[in-house]
């Protein structure tokens, strides 16, 4: 019996790349999103990617969420972390018994899938690389960068390595781990700081280039890693992020200088500004704060670790999300104030 297509639900900046660059390569993929445009656009003149790190146009199959017929083996889910629930209620009838769901999102959306499919059915997955989606059928593809894959158990099974071999046809150096919370933790970390960068304007080079901000991301990289240690998590470091320089007692210097790459990364890149940013300043709409960052005060919260820096920049999202603060400097100076007050 012939194995079903790989099901991405969720053909956005992440689900879209990759769906794009394995159906280009030949395996057999089907891209689910909400937007009738851009799933039209993607079966009939094709997805393109654009930007400095290929450029090529794919016709891939595409279904709107009501479309969906069947289970499948293993279904990709790369939706905003907000909308990780909504999404695993449709897809849950069609993932397989013996199938498992991969999470290609931002945060720690393992676990609400595990607790939704089982365990068993769920892997977990880290992706770093610069895109955006730009309109129906248009993907800019900023930046190569980090892709890891592990289960979330530790182990490293059959299934583990099928799945990095297919995630190394999109980034040749995808990493096959068994500490896959370590690196979600890694970039949760910097997962906050790029939430910061998106009080402003400034790209995210600048924000972090600025010596004003500089205590604002070291201090949210504190908070991140002081909650991860206190959970008995490693974290792992990659694209010039470096946690152990972030840890509880780690001297100024260290994290000065892991954020100083964290500029230079970024100025590399044609994805000048974060999805946050985006989903700010272009799109108008509500970002992942609450369940990428607000859910590590919760997590602190249960281990006895304050995070006043993660509380109030979850705060000033929301008063940009509401119309309340605009997006400027001005903002990003309170949360500036609470870090020198802390």
């Amino acid at each position: 019996m012939a194995a079903s297509p790989i099901l991405i639900w969720g053909a956005g900046a992440i689900g879209g790349t990759l769906g794009a660059y394995w159906k280009r390569a030949g395996l057999d993929v089907v891209l689910v999103d909400q937007v009738a445009e851009h799933v039209e656009a993607c079966r009939t003149r094709g997805l393109a990617i654009t930007g400095p790190v290929e450029e090529f146009t794919q016709v891939v199959p595409a279904l709107t969420p009501a479309e969906v017929r069947g289970t499948f083996d293993i279904i990709v889910l790369a939706v905003k972390a907000q909308a990780t629930e909504p999404a695993l209620a449709q897809l849950k009838p069609h993932l397989a018994a013996d199938g498992y769901v991969l999470s290609a999102q931002n945060g720690l959306n393992e676990l609400t899938i595990a607790r939704a499919v089982g365990e068993d059915r769920t892997m977990g997955c880290f992706v770093n690389f610069g895109a955006d989606w730009h309109g129906p059928g248009e993907i800019l593809f900023g930046n190569r960068a980090a892709v890891v894959v592990g289960e979330i158990d530790g182990s490293i099974r059959e299934r583990t390595r099928a799945m990095h071999q297919r995630l190394a046809i999109f980034e040749p150096n995808a990493v096959l781990t068994d500490n896959i919370w370590g690196y979600l933790w890694g970039k949760l970390a910097y997962g906050a700081m790029l939430f910061a960068t998106a009080l402003t304007n400034d790209s995210m080079s600048e924000n972090f280039a600025d010596p004003r901000r500089t205590i604002v991301f070291d201090q949210l990289g504190r908070e991140v890693m002081a909650v991860a240690k206190a959970r008995g998590v490693v974290p792992i470091g990659f694209n010039g992020f470096d946690p152990e320089v972030f840890a509880p007692g780690a001297p100024p210097e260290g994290s000065a200088a892991s954020i100083a790459a964290l500029a230079e990364f970024n100025r590399h890149t044609a994805k000048t500004h974060s999805g946050i940013w985006r989903d700010l300043a272009v799109r108008k709409r509500k970002t992942e704060v609450d369940p990428q960052i607000g859910v590590i005060a919760t997590l602190g919260a249960e281990v006895g670790v304050a995070t006043p820096a993660i509380a109030k920049l979850v705060d000033l999202i929301h008063a940009i999300e509401d119309g309340e603060k605009p997006m400027a400097f001005s903002t990003f100076q309170e949360l500036i104030d609470t870090c020198a007050s802390t």
